[in-house]
């Protein structure tokens, strides 16, 4: 019985090492230097497989992985549609937000009613927030570099992750709204759970007694 669980490289994956190796869990591979997609471990039964981080859910509902690390941002847009979130992992830690460009009227532009052009990749979350706010926007789904848009006259605004507000300030763009605070969470196959319950319940739990430890 394998358990297999969905990764993505980067700071995610960084970031989730100290828990996997709480676990007992190793890879015998570093996926930043290796080409391999399915990592082994020092355990026998148990192997990691390098995904894009959007596609994790994905994974993990279909049944390709048993489990799996996905940021709140990723889950939102993808719905959680047949995944078991049990656990907040408080890594990977950004807040989603809009910004648009320095010396540009944000709230101006929302009260008057303005039909604001806004580009993102995270194209529901916008959505359900502008919706909320009763701000009329039309979305521009990109794939990358959302603060070039504003700055081409492609937007007025953008919905993007912002960790340090750095690549922003580069780019002469600020923060105007938090829509949320985002951290990656444990996402678990409902079927997985059930079938393979002996094998996945004591790393949810030495998971849950990590992250509990440093909070």
């Amino acid at each position: 019985m394998t358990i297999t669980i969905a990764l993505s490289k980067g700071r995610i994956f960084e970031e989730t090492a100290p828990l996997l190796a709480a676990a007992g869990i190793i890879p015998l591979d570093d996926p930043e230097k290796s080409r391999k997609l399915i990592l082994d471990t020092n355990q026998p039964d148990i192997r990691l497989i390098i995904v894009r981080a959007s596609d994790v859910p994905t994974y993990v509902q279909y049944g390709a992985a048993d489990m799996g690390i996905a940021g709140k941002d990723v889950l939102d847009e993808h719905g959680g549609v047949g995944l078991y979130q049990p656990l907040d992992l408080q890594i990977a830690r950004c807040r989603m937000m809009v910004a648009v460009p320095n010396g540009f009227d944000y709230q101006a532009a929302v009260q008057r009613g303005a039909r604001l052009r806004v580009a993102t990749k995270y194209v529901e979350t916008a959505r359900e927030h502008f919706a909320r706010k009763g701000v009329h926007v039309n979305l521009i789904k990109l794939y990358g570099s959302m603060e070039l848009a504003p700055l081409v006259g492609l937007a007025d605004a953008i919905v993007d992750l912002v960790s340090s507000g750095g690549t922003l300030k580069a780019n002469n763009l600020v923060a105007v709204e938090e829509i949320a605070q985002i951290s990656s969470r444990l996402v678990v196959n409902q079927a997985a759970l059930k079938l393979k319950r002996e094998r996945i319940q004591p790393i949810l739990d030495i998971f849950e007694k990590t992250v509990a430890a440093r909070s």
